[in-house]
């Protein structure tokens, strides 16, 4: 592939201007020939190989964040599902915290951000590993700082393991009480249709069909999209449409030159960019201010979920010709506390939670970052999770629940968790969700593929 000089000044203005990034790089390594029946064996292969791999990720991310000036704003691990490794282990809570200690190690010795894939793909059904990882998950995250989980629970070819679905609503209540407002949950993440490729957290794990190592790149650019947006105030939709295509396929092409040098320099596989549209807290780099500079007055009110339609097509369609490798997610994020937008747009009452998985309707990220009060019921929270993973189930697509139960909060009330994170108005929820619908747990049937009208 060849990137001209041109391209390269266009993105480095992007950089500069408009809080253009490439927001992460994600390698994910297989573990699986770590696997043994001595959990001493596995926490020290584990952790040579996440050292070994990690620190020669971040040199080669130095490398090229100099060569071409644009920031490499994460550096993470992404590894085989957690409880696969843990199957030979004994089933006990020194195997679960055990295996976490000796990745949270590692990740802290080769100084990367974050390590992911510590979950299961539940959405049939449990082994007694699976069983064993959930039952400790909790303790797990409490004794480690740079671990983040996931649980796939549904798929559209398997339907949704409801019984997953009623334990994780206490599961998450239970994370929440070992932090500082509930902030542990924003290492966990719940998941219909997981894909293996994912290079942001907290859903990233490194999936049984990829090759030993892969490196994933997610690019981040808000900022020069609601540029662009601003830009154009008299073009019709369809023009606009083109305009962000256009946008959308330079910032990939930039993702994709970044990453296929990396992978080189790394001697692994290069594996996808993911072409989410990722905020920050930074002004300017919202999401939410897209879909008003569009036209709407202010994100969640009546013409939102067209809009953000609208948007992640074009995003989609730039992408898809910038790249034959575009993977992961591929949509728009739109977590609440991570966008100065969306952080407004719930503040005012334009946005409330219902807009909001309307919202997710026709994004591939679903529920994210969005909090609420701390003595919500568990049973209310796994309804809003099964709400959000029928919408991906059905709809054969990606999506995912990351909720923030902030104890001792009620609605209205702001947490700040600082950095990245931002800060999350606590939304309003009904205490009385689907207690028996729930409780009936087993597993809502796969839909059908044919007769989609």
């Amino acid at each position: 592939m060849r990137i001209s000089l041109e391209e390269v000044f266009e993105t480095v203005q992007m950089t500069m201007d408009q809080h253009f990034d490439i927001r992460t790089t994600t390698l994910g390594i297989n573990l699986k020939d770590c696997m043994s029946r001595s959990l001493p064996e596995v926490k020290k292969s584990v952790y040579q190989r996440v050292v070994r791999m990690g620190k020669l990720l971040n040199t080669h991310a130095d490398e090229l964040e100099e060569k071409y000036g644009i920031p490499i704003t994460n550096r993470r691990i992404s590894i085989t599902p957690a409880s696969l490794l843990l199957e030979p282990l004994p089933k006990t809570k020194t195997s679960v915290v055990g295996l976490a200690k000796a990745l949270d190690k590692a990740a802290r010795d080769a100084d990367i951000d974050f390590i992911g894939g510590f979950g299961a793909l539940i959405q049939k059904g449990l082994t007694k590993s699976d069983d064993n990882l959930i039952k400790w998950l909790p303790d797990a995250l409490e004794q480690t700082e740079r671990v983040c989980s996931f649980l796939n629970l549904g798929s559209t070819l398997a339907g949704i393991n409801m019984t997953a679905v009623d334990r994780v609503g206490r599961l998450i209540r239970e994370i929440a009480s070992r932090s500082e407002n509930g902030i542990g949950c924003a290492k966990f993440v719940v998941f219909a249709n997981a894909p293996e490729d994912n290079p942001f957290m907290a859903g990233a794990h490194h999936g049984v069909g990829e090759p030993d190592y892969s490196l994933n790149v997610g690019i981040s650019g808000p900022g020069v999209v609601r540029a662009i947006v601003g830009k154009n105030p008299a073009c019709d939709l369809t023009q606009l449409s083109e305009v962000i295509k256009r946008t959308v396929f330079k910032i990939t092409r930039a993702g994709e030159l970044v990453g296929r040098e990396m992978a080189q320099l790394m001697g692994v596989e290069f594996g996808i960019v993911d072409i989410s549209l990722a905020s920050t807290t930074a002004v300017g780099d919202s999401v939410a201010e897209i879909i008003e500079a569009m036209g709407v007055s202010r994100m969640g009110r009546p013409g939102s979920t067209a809009a953000l339609a609208l948007l992640i097509d074009a995003v989609k369609k730039g992408g898809a010709m910038a790249s034959g490798n575009v993977g992961g997610l591929s949509g728009t994020f739109i977590p609440v506390s991570e966008d100065m937008g969306m952080i407004k747009a719930v503040k005012t009452g334009a946005l409330n939670l219902e807009k909001l998985e309307a919202l997710t309707s026709v994004c591939s990220v679903g529920l994210d970052m969005f909090a609420i009060p701390g003595d919500t019921p568990a049973d209310v929270i796994s309804a809003i999770i099964a709400d959000e993973l029928a919408i991906g189930v059905a709809n054969n697509k990606t999506t995912g629940v990351r909720v923030i139960v902030a104890p001792g909060t009620k609605a209205g009330e702001v947490i700040d968790f600082g950095g990245l994170l931002g800060a999350a108005p606590v939304m309003k929820v009904s205490k009385q969700g689907a207690a028996d619908f729930i409780n009936r747990k087993g597993r809502i049937p796969a839909p059908i593929k044919a007769l989609r009208n």
